[in-house]
């Protein structure tokens, strides 16, 4: 079998095309959640804590400053409103997923609690058993 050949066996499996699928709609949905932290949870979180934009939140250890040859020397800056941005956008990812497996859970759950039908072949063993039982009448 040559290198092309199982190539093409492999990208055309199921499981490889559901993980683009998922990687497609895994970005898409990461955009979701970054338009949503930014324009709508952390414009209000900003406005309480008295910061119109939450991102700019910084721990500045280094001011800029001129470097005796008169280049400049930028400022050291720890920027920890982007990173609690991330981190809120990390907990609404995780709790969406977690209510999606949440949904799959319980609908393999339903599908694993009802009992499947008997095939034709158990019915007919079952009713030669029936008629060839010494205690039926």
């Amino acid at each position: 079998m040559g290198f092309m050949t199982e190539f093409k066996e492999f990208a055309t499996r199921g499981n490889v095309m559901d993980l683009a699928v998922g990687v497609v709609i895994g970005a898409a949905f990461g955009k979701i959640v970054t338009s949503l932290v930014e324009k709508i949870i952390m414009p209000p979180l900003g406005w309480v804590i008295g910061q119109v934009d939450f991102s700019d939140l910084a721990l500045t250890l280094s001011p800029a400053r001129l470097a005796a040859d008169g280049t400049e020397i930028p400022a050291v800056v720890i920027g920890y409103g982007d990173f609690i941005n991330t981190i809120i956008q990390f907990v609404i990812v995780a709790f969406a997923i977690f209510l999606v497996i949440k949904g799959i859970n319980r609908l393999s759950r339903k599908k694993a609690a009802e009992p499947a039908a008997p095939s034709e072949e158990v019915l007919l063993l079952r009713e030669i058993r029936d008629k060839l039982s010494p205690h039926q009448g």
